[in-house]
């Protein structure tokens, strides 16, 4: 009889063995995968959301505080494009009667500035390059027996402005 007794545990230990490899095999192999890449796109999209609303806040900023102006003075060179009656120009190359140079740059500056050589005491606006040359659109904002300038920005062909000028005071 002690001899019947002993075989029963054994398959009894083999069962524990067999449901323990299948627990162990299943949650590796299918679970893991599948959580991975919905945990990697979810959060590149949130990301990308995110990106985008600062984006669209950042345009809408810069539109409404002048980022737009910014922006074309950066990829418009001509300082002296939104110069006014009362602003003051940098140094320019020095010109004597009719004589015309032109110029790289000019620079409105602060009149308080000690850069700041002439006053602008006059602008008008819609002026061909053959206007300018004449200068006859100035001619009203100088004062008879004062040195007068004319800058202008004129592309060829078409229509500009005109900045009159006098040496600063």
């Amino acid at each position: 009889m002690s001899e019947q007794v002993a075989p029963p545990p054994a398959p009894q230990a083999a069962q524990p063995e067999q449901l323990a490899q299948p627990e162990a095999a299943e949650p590796a192999a299918p679970a893991a995968p599948p959580v991975e890449p919905a945990a990697k796109g979810s959060g590149g999209r949130k990301a990308l959301g995110i990106i985008a609303a600062v984006g669209v806040f950042l345009v809408v900023a810069g539109l409404k505080f002048g980022l737009g102006t910014a922006i074309g003075k950066f990829l418009n060179s001509d300082e002296t494009a939104e110069a006014r009656a009362g602003d003051c120009i940098a140094e320019l190359p020095e010109v004597t009667g009719t004589e015309e140079r032109s110029v790289s740059s000019a620079e409105v500056v602060k009149c308080t500035s000690t850069e700041a050589v002439y006053t602008v005491v006059g602008r008008v606006e819609d002026q061909t390059e053959a206007q300018a040359k004449t200068g006859q659109g100035c001619e009203q904002y100088i004062k008879p027996g004062e040195d007068g300038y004319v800058f202008y920005n004129i592309a060829p062909g078409g229509k500009g402005y005109l900045l009159c000028l006098t040496k600063k005071a």
